[in-house]
């Protein structure tokens, strides 16, 4: 099958797992013997003009509309996989990519066309008063990375594609999550649709044993819930470590607040997380927000590392309680205490981390992965292009 795949990527790099997830499947992809292209440029931004132009781009980009019409016709693609659209290719290579013959698909890899920071978190609590209407509270409040032109943008981008019904030309949605998948049948997209098509990593060695730390690995900022993971550490010494892998704008604080027990590290390239994996006793994921889909869990998975998590968002969706880990309230340290203390028992870690392998290779392996993209494409191929019914209206 020849495919197109279209991201605008994040200046993140190889730590946006987003991006890794585009590299990933387009590697796949290429290995199961399809005529894969990807298009995947990424924003340089310097000074107010710049600014400008990418927020006109992500409005409406008549460049990149031009630019994927001229590649599915010289590519023959018949389908076309969009990723990530803004800021450089706005909804507009929906369209144009429609009107040049090749089905469209679509991963949600999060919640872009229902909130304007693609999180519905707000002043680090969450928020979905932009849920199912035009996201302009999102612009009162500058939402999109604390800019009022980059939320405008934004804004005026989903609400001009919402009317002129751009979503329509897509054949199928792919959210990483039921819950993701959810939230967009709430917000106006047709269920019929929207099919779940969870994220896959590449195998990993499996842990040796029960593993010698807790590991929390992510960024550091408030949302993440690591300060409920330090408030549980503070209501008893634990024979194993929580090791707290990662950078952001909470960094300082939690170092200063940090107890006995608790080592602080730098975040690390991705190259180095099998390593760090291979060691840990259970990830923690304290999230208070709408997680979509870890990337860390599912290595975790791969891993048979256990995962303990926030029973929020797709978390629940991702870690069977009992079964590959425990889910916990967020903002609950005696909850969390007590569910690192059970990972004490080397005996019920290791069945813990069986059962997250065993996820891993029903869910989330390669095989799982190209199975899961191919049924889409397909799918995809056969379906014409819906109507939204004015989604978001």
């Amino acid at each position: 099958m020849r495919i197109l795949i279209l991201h605008s990527r994040y200046l993140s790099g190889s730590t946006s797992g987003e991006n890794r997830v585009v590299e990933d499947e387009a590697k796949l992809l290429a290995e199961a013997g399809h005529d894969v292209r990807v298009w995947a440029p990424s924003p340089q931004v310097s000074g107010v003009v710049s600014g400008l132009r990418l927020g006109a781009s992500a409005v409406w980009s008549r460049s990149a509309a031009r630019r994927v019409e001229e590649m599915i016709r010289e590519h023959r693609a018949e389908v076309v996989h969009v990723h990530n659209l803004f800021p450089l290719l706005s909804p507009s290579v929906l369209r144009s990519s429609r009107a040049a013959g090749a089905a469209v698909v679509v991963t949600l890899h999060n919640y872009r066309f229902l909130c304007l920071p693609a999180s519905f978190l707000r002043a680090g609590t969450v928020c979905e008063r932009c849920l199912g209407r035009f996201p302009w509270p999102g612009v009162a409040h500058r939402c999109y990375r604390g800019s009022a032109l980059g939320s405008a943008a934004l804004a005026a981008s989903l609400s001009l594609h919402r009317t002129v019904r751009s979503f329509d030309t897509v054949s199928l949605f792919l959210p990483v999550s039921e819950f993701v998948r959810r939230k967009y049948v709430e917000g106006g997209f047709p269920e019929e649709r929207l099919v779940v098509k969870p994220n896959f990593t590449w195998p990993l060695e499996p842990r040796a044993g029960a593993g010698s730390y807790f590991l929390y690995l992510g960024r550091l900022s408030p949302e993440k819930g690591v300060d409920t993971l330090l408030r549980a550490w503070r209501l008893g010494r634990r024979e194993h470590d929580l090791v707290v892998v990662g950078d952001g704008p909470e960094a300082p604080a939690l170092r200063r607040g940090s107890v006995a027990g608790v080592q602080f590290r730098a975040g690390v390239p991705a190259s180095e997380v099998p390593q760090l994996l291979a060691g840990a006793r259970a990830v923690l994921v304290p999230s208070r927000w709408y997680e979509a889909a870890p990337r860390v869990i599912v290595e975790a998975f791969a891993a048979g590392v256990p995962v303990i998590a926030s029973r929020i968002g797709a978390l629940p969706d991702l870690v069977r309680d009992g079964e590959a880990g425990i889910l916990v309230p967020p903002d609950d340290p005696p909850a969390w205490a007590r569910a690192t203390a059970r990972l004490e028992d080397d005996a019920e870690c290791r069945r813990l981390g069986e059962g997250a392998r065993a996820i891993w290779s029903q869910r989330h392996s390669p095989e799982q992965g190209l199975r899961g993209l191919e049924a889409a494409y397909e799918r995809a191929r056969s379906v014409a292009p819906g109507n939204l019914g004015g989604a978001g209206e």
